[in-house]
């Protein structure tokens, strides 16, 4: 009976360890975890983009779920760290101003969140922002220097899960 019980445990384990919603609290920490693990994020942005921080430190992403509206944000911050860019916060908004000259701002609907995650054609970085499917707002022309690496993190936002019915 132990064994079974045990079984069952860890079987479930990876389930409960998703989002519960996507886009909450807890999807951010899993995509700053997420963020840290990718080569492609921590070191083709540290340097010259993860240092465009205004000296506060680090540059914060907000992102939310049109559905939901922007009451929902949720952040990362990004610090410039011996040369790598690494997430130091996932979760709610922790308040600080947004500085459209190193910040960045974005939302879609679910289904371009999803379209997007899953670098379908047209979904990546630069067609998602020129067709609307990416409502963004930051540095444009310091984002168009990083499209590679950018279009690493929205296919990363469908690494995640995350139920997208229920708004946060």
């Amino acid at each position: 009976m132990k064994k079974l019980i045990l079984t069952a445990a860890l079987v479930t384990l990876p389930f409960t360890a998703q989002a519960a919603n996507f886009m909450d609290a807890a999807w951010a920490k899993q995509a700053c975890d997420a963020w840290n693990n990718n080569a492609t994020l921590t070191n083709e942005l540290g340097g010259d983009w993860a240092s465009n921080d205004g000296g506060r430190g680090y540059k914060m992403i907000q992102m939310y779920r049109e559905q939901c509206g922007p009451d929902s944000k949720v952040q990362l911050n990004i610090s410039n760290q011996d040369g790598k860019a690494i997430c130091t916060y996932g979760g709610k908004p922790d308040g600080k101003a947004f500085d459209k000259s190193m910040d960045y701002i974005m939302y879609a609907t679910d289904e371009d969140w999803v379209c997007m995650g899953e670098g379908r054609f047209g979904c990546g970085a630069m067609g998602a922002m020129t067709t609307g499917k990416l409502n963004f707002d930051g540095p444009k022309m310091e984002a168009m220097g990083v499209m590679g690496p950018f279009n690493a993190f929205l296919q990363l936002t469908g690494t995640i899960g995350g139920e997208k019915g229920a708004c946060n």
